[in-house]
């Protein structure tokens, strides 16, 4: 549940968030949305208020640290990759989505171009 997730998720654990539970902390404003898909893919359609860090130029210690971080890409594949990074660099408050767009557009997740 969100507040397992805003305790900080444990090393053992996958990383991942759920529709349901990633939904819940995008409408209440208690994470920031990390979009590591490239800007042309950005630029085409996001969630409101994410921020973009393209995987290609994606460095886990400038991820932003005022609020827990949710990583998103298109499919799940680059995301997981950055979540892996981010917790090599010791961060433990960050998770991903891996459903990724596809997945957020398919359960209705409203978008913003």
């Amino acid at each position: 549940m969100l507040k397992n997730f805003f305790s900080g998720a444990a090393r053992s654990d996958s990383g991942a968030i759920e529709h349901e539970e990633f939904a819940h902390a995008v409408d209440s404003g208690r994470v920031l949305v990390v979009d590591v898909r490239e800007p042309h893919e950005f630029a085409t359609g996001r969630i409101s208020g994410a921020v973009n860090a393209p995987m290609s130029r994606f460095d886990a210690r400038d991820l932003p640290s005022s609020k827990p971080v949710v990583l998103i890409c298109q499919a799940g594949g680059r995301s997981l990759k950055a979540l892996n990074q981010a917790r090599a660099v010791g961060r433990d408050d960050v998770r991903h989505y891996p459903a990724g767009m596809n997945g957020w557009r398919a359960c209705g997740g409203n978008i913003e171009v």
